[in-house]
């Protein structure tokens, strides 16, 4: 009643009657991720300055119903096999542009699937998906040669979330086979075992998603493949933090880092490093959004030194 007074007894009765109503639990979902809460603003964080690349732009429907861009570099013929980047998350003109810096030749395709590594994977799971990928990107190339073209070498490339694609990608032997190099950027990620723990509370790593990563490495210390990781000290906290990833990669090999401390490219800060045969990996300063962002942008850089 609009006004009403409500007095010392009628209080106390709906205390009591509000008592007696059983509480109704709030059930909130776990985060699928802790976004770093740290600001970071020491390093200078540059960023690539978007520019127009010689060649031309097709693009396809790829898996997952999303579109697939792809740049054929000027050219480009159907008399020699086709060097070809594939690139998984991430603004498409940076690949594009740090495909250009690094191998003028290359036919590059990007795709992207959303957030989480999961969408990834689940495009790829089927190794058909692979297959159907690079017959689209053959028919978008032949429409500017005329001819049917050869794909090859094939270089993968992932940012983040992008790693889910590779993973499952090289699974098959097919496939494992017909890639030359890959290269990770700051995205070789896992769960924990159990689910909601962290290594720090007994968790240990589930390495069923990293078991091709580990071969692959092998393959490049003989000299077989190139293999690239880099990673920040970002701790996303619900998943395995990429720096985990790569101490249990680097054990796996029977490898150790070596310290160092240098400037590397777009202001980041590199503390540490692994070399054996043709695999690398790279340990960098920051565990801030920026820092993880600032890798995304080293690209021209690390993919020229992978295709070295």
């Amino acid at each position: 009643m609009a006004g009403a007074v409500i007095t010392g007894s009628l209080y106390l009765a709906l205390r009591v009657a509000l008592a007696q109503v059983p509480a109704v639990a709030q059930v909130v979902p776990p985060a699928a991720q802790n976004p770093s809460p740290m600001v970071e603003t020491t390093r200078r964080h540059e960023r690539l300055v978007q520019r127009p690349v010689n060649g031309t732009l097709r693009t396809f429907t790829g898996p997952a119903g999303k579109p697939v861009d792809v740049l054929i570099p000027a050219g480009v013929h159907a008399r020699t096999p086709m060097p070809l980047l594939v690139h998984f998350h991430g603004a498409t003109w940076v690949a594009q542009q740090a495909a250009a810096k690094a191998d003028r030749r290359a036919v590059v395709a990007v795709l992207n699937l959303g957030s989480g590594s999961g969408a990834y994977h689940r495009a790829f799971s089927d190794p058909a998906a692979f297959d159907s990928l690079l017959a689209g990107i053959a028919r978008a190339v032949e429409t500017v040669t005329l001819a049917p073209v050869r794909i090859g070498p094939i270089t993968l490339a992932g940012f983040s979330a992008g790693h889910g694609a590779i993973r499952v990608i090289l699974r098959e032997p097919r496939h494992f086979a017909a890639v030359h190099r890959v290269l990770l950027i700051d995205g070789m990620h896992t769960s924990y075992v159990p689910d909601g723990q962290v290594m720090a509370t007994g968790a240990t790593l589930d390495t069923v998603n990293l078991a091709a990563f580990a071969e692959f490495a092998r393959a490049a210390r003989r000299g077989e493949k190139r293999f690239m990781v880099t990673h920040s000290e970002i701790f996303p906290g619900t998943f395995a933090s990429t720096t985990e990833t790569a101490d249990w990669l680097i054990a796996t090999l029977g490898l150790r880092r070596t310290p160092v401390l240098k400037w590397g490219p777009r202001g980041t800060q590199q503390l540490s490093e692994v070399r054996a045969g043709r695999f690398e990996l790279l340990g960098f300063a920051g565990n801030s959004a920026l820092d993880h962002i600032d890798q995304f942008h080293a690209m021209p850089e690390l993919l020229a030194r992978i295709l070295r």
